[in-house]
């Protein structure tokens, strides 16, 4: 009896841990984010405004529909909607971005910490794709070419990338599983972080020659 106990005990700690593992289901209708504690109220860990002064505003962003700038060395910019910029959407675990592509533009390898990826491909044609966990299925790249009206799944935490083949501008949606999902691009963390990696780090991890890794810590890497 006891031992089933401990396992039953064992299994709904496994449960438990699992259903947590985004953003918490929220406590109330909701929590808009507020930076005055004199004007909020103190829930679940996080200052929301008394609701009854939450008006339509809190839930609300204009202008997606304007094309982010892609005149950068990678040739893409992501324009994000998360709570940072509705304020609506504290507590409730969703957020979305836009991304724009430039000809041969690429949205960079780079992970979500906190959020799965739902893209859908709004105009051009991209090549995407994701890699695996170092696991039994060694790193595995799994793409595909997406057009119009194409959808593809980025699962949490996974190093992806979005790459524009056409040579016309390319423009795509993505809906996050995390009002703040994070990002980490992969070449700005290793090659760009401040302050630097040591060199005996990066060439001992890469297996490259010192001089390269200097080459790559000098570039200017962008946040797009």
């Amino acid at each position: 009896m006891g031992a089933q106990f401990l396992i039953v005990t064992v299994f709904l700690a496994l449960a438990s841990s699992l259903a947590f593992a985004s953003d918490p289901s929220p406590l109330q209708d909701f929590c808009v984010a507020v930076d005055d504690p004199k004007d909020a109220l103190f829930v679940n860990g996080k200052f929301c405004k008394n609701p009854i002064l939450a008006t339509a505003e809190d839930f609300f962003r204009k202008g997606l529909d304007i094309a982010g700038n892609t005149s950068n060395k990678v040739g893409s910019n992501v324009t994000q909607v998360n709570v940072a910029q509705i304020p609506g959407l504290n507590t409730l675990g969703v957020s979305l971005v836009r991304i724009d592509y430039a000809p041969y533009g690429l949205n960079p390898p780079h992970t979500h910490p906190r959020a799965t990826e739902i893209l859908t491909v709004l105009e051009g044609t991209l090549y995407v794709g994701f890699i695996t966990s170092n696991s039994d299925t060694g790193n595995r790249l799994i793409t595909k070419v997406l057009n119009k009206g194409d959808i593809f799944v980025f699962p949490i935490g996974l190093i992806h990338f979005q790459f524009n083949t056409g040579h016309s501008n390319a423009v795509a949606i993505a809906a996050l599983s995390s009002q703040n999902p994070g990002v980490i691009t992969i070449a700005n963390s290793v090659f760009g972080s401040n302050p630097p990696i040591s060199d005996d780090v990066i060439t001992k991890a890469f297996q490259v020659e010192k001089n390269v890794v200097d080459y790559l810590q000098a570039q200017f890497w962008v946040n797009n």
